[in-house]
């Protein structure tokens, strides 16, 4: 078994749109944790422009686009629970009701596994939300003429704790 190979990627900012996460130097694309990291990024917004978010995740996904079973389960995913896309962030707890540290990093991490199927071009990064017990996964393709990655599949809106602002419990 090979040692577990990790990512860091820090962003200047959420960005709001389009427009914003093209011009950051994430971008481009052309690393896989940029696309993960963007990704968490672009989900970040969903509360606030819903539109905004899948113009991003669009451009994220590339060639294969986000279809509308896509978008109705991110809509699903999301309801009373805008905080997940947020504990992805370093720093972001139930205490804080996830509010993430400055700068906003995210670090992301390759098992085992990560590259069984990479010489179809995919790879498969874990993140490790301050809610869950358990890494999630994003899976990334890789487009060789271009070099790019894009999304392929994402399985970060999974149930957490609740911010303890929202835990009757607590």
């Amino acid at each position: 078994m090979t040692d577990n190979k990790y990512y860091t990627v820090t962003l200047s900012k959420i960005p709001a749109n389009l427009t914003e996460l093209q011009a950051m130097p994430e971008g481009a694309l052309k690393e896989p944790q940029y696309t993960a990291a963007l990704t968490v990024a672009a989900l970040s917004v969903y509360p606030k422009d819903k539109d905004a978010c899948f113009e991003m995740l669009t451009y994220l996904s590339g060639p294969r686009g986000l279809s509308v079973m896509d978008k109705q389960f991110i809509a699903d995913r999301f309801r009373d629970k805008d905080y997940v896309p947020r504990s992805y962030f370093v720093g972001a707890t139930p205490d804080n009701n996830y509010e993430p540290s400055e700068p906003l990093t995210i670090k992301f991490f390759e098992n085992p596994y990560a590259r069984d199927n990479i010489d179809e071009g995919y790879l498969t990064l874990q993140v490790q939300s301050g809610g869950a017990d358990s890494p999630r996964q994003i899976r990334l393709r890789t487009k060789p003429s271009t070099g790019e990655w894009f999304l392929w599949e994402q399985f970060i809106l999974s149930d957490i704790r609740p911010p303890k602002a929202a835990d009757p419990w607590a």
